[in-house]
């Protein structure tokens, strides 16, 4: 919805003008008929900073416009001030944005505070969170912290068949490189079995298979 978008992007300055108005009627007419008017200037201000922009960073993201939704996330000036759920979203969607920039030290600690944060709004995210955590790890060389975070995105469960298709050969990947043979046939098993679509993932797979039967175990 176009107007909802444009509501929250000028809600701080609409409960600004709505707040002089009821200030204005308040002294010309009285409390009452500027009641309303002071509700929804409440609303609109404490909705800015409790509930922040939220809405418009989803879209962007979805569009795939990250310097967007990077812009939108730096307009946040008080992210204490959101809400837990809120909040949550705000530091997972921050790691994200870093990740995207290839800043990986800060991407893992937003993430990390996100999920700390935890609620129901991110049960969604945690899944996918914890991966790029895992993957993060494995880049830096923590291949123990890395196994175990996404062992955990996988029981958190994963949004569709090439994110898990993705996991399972991290796993595979991880198995191969501790001389676990059979463990990483069977990872590499599920994970072919997902299906996945996306080529990288698909590459991946074509080039793990031209030897992976050749392994004992």
């Amino acid at each position: 919805m176009k107007w909802l978008n444009i509501y929250i992007k000028y809600r701080l300055w609409i409960g600004i003008v709505l707040l002089g108005l009821a200030i204005y009627t308040n002294l010309e007419a009285g409390f009452w008929p500027s009641f309303i008017i002071y509700l929804l200037a409440i609303i609109s201000i404490l909705g800015h900073f409790l509930l922040g922009p939220m809405r418009l960073i989803q879209s962007a993201m979805e569009n795939g416009d990250m310097e967007e939704a990077k812009r939108i996330v730096e307009s946040i000036k008080f992210p204490g001030l959101l809400i837990k759920p809120i909040r949550s979203v705000y530091y997972t969607v921050k790691g994200n944005v870093a990740m995207a920039n290839q800043d990986f030290q800060s991407a893992e600690a937003m993430m990390k505070k996100g999920l700390s944060l935890g609620g129901s709004l991110t049960q969604q995210a945690e899944g996918p969170s914890k991966l790029q955590l895992g993957m993060l790890c494995i880049q830096r060389g923590d291949m123990k912290q890395g196994e175990s975070y996404i062992r955990q995105a996988i029981r958190s469960g994963l949004p569709d068949d090439d994110t898990n298709a993705a996991a399972y050969l991290q796993l595979c990947s991880i198995m191969m490189n501790k001389r676990e043979f059979r463990a990483a046939k069977e990872f590499f098993r599920k994970a072919k079995g997902f299906k996945p679509t996306t080529p990288q993932i698909v590459d991946q797979i074509k080039q793990i298979e031209k030897y992976i039967n050749r392994m004992p175990g």
